[in-house]
């Protein structure tokens, strides 16, 4: 079988195997304790699920743009499996697209994404076993490390192949991360008092150029 006639989609052992793969990579770094980590690392796992299932198992974004993308790019098979690499088909790099701009960005988004949570881990997890707040490593610049290395991991796959469920997943996973963020807030306020305060008063929320306000580990 040629590379070109080598079916593009339908292969689901490989769909599930890359889920599989980011999914447990992720999991150990974070370490779920709670109900609360198992539904933020569950979102996150139904994201990478869909993004995957469209990428090796069913196009279902290409089939419902399909009438509109054959008509505005006649030129492209979209059906194939790098046409499903949709920035950079829209934006005319006609060359390999997994040496593409997006591509590219896509991969330092989540390999930075995926630095930043195995560098907050072990800081987070000394100051839990210690009993005092996590305010060294990452947690010296952002006061969410771990929420914002997931932020940058689902931003990678959305500039590597955005699809119509992912796209309206991801604003229901920032917004669920701002949610438990502000709810640590409370709890660390409550817990570490005046130092959690100063803390929070000199160190940003997800941004380390970002404006300081509130407070919060994670």
């Amino acid at each position: 079988m040629t590379p070109d006639s080598a079916p593009a989609y339908g292969l689901w052992l490989l769909a599930a195997v890359n889920a599989a793969v980011f999914i447990i990579f992720a999991l150990s770094f974070v370490k779920p304790k709670t109900p609360r980590d198992w539904r933020s690392f569950g979102a996150f796992s139904a994201f990478l699920v869909a993004l995957f299932a469209e990428m090796y198992g069913f196009p279902l974004t290409i089939y419902l743009l399909s009438g509109w993308l054959q008509s505005a790019y006649p030129g492209i098979d979209w059906f194939s499996h790098n046409a499903g690499h949709l920035p950079e088909m829209l934006f005319g790099w006609r060359a390999n697209p997994h040496f593409g701009p997006f591509h590219i960005l896509s991969f330092l988004l989540i390999g930075g994404g995926f630095w930043l949570l195995s560098a907050a881990w072990p800081v987070l997890f000394a100051a839990q076993r210690a009993g005092r707040l996590a305010t060294t490593g990452p947690y010296a610049r952002i006061r969410h490390p771990q929420y914002a290395g997931f932020v940058l991991i689902l931003t990678g796959f959305l500039v590597q192949w955005p699809t119509i469920l992912t796209l309206a997943m991801y604003p229901v996973l920032i917004w669920m991360y701002l949610r438990l963020a502000r709810t640590e807030e409370r709890e660390a306020r409550a817990r570490f008092g005046a130092e959690y305060d100063a803390w929070a008063a000199r160190v940003p929320a997800f941004l380390p150029w970002g404006s300081v306000a509130g407070g919060a580990t994670s």
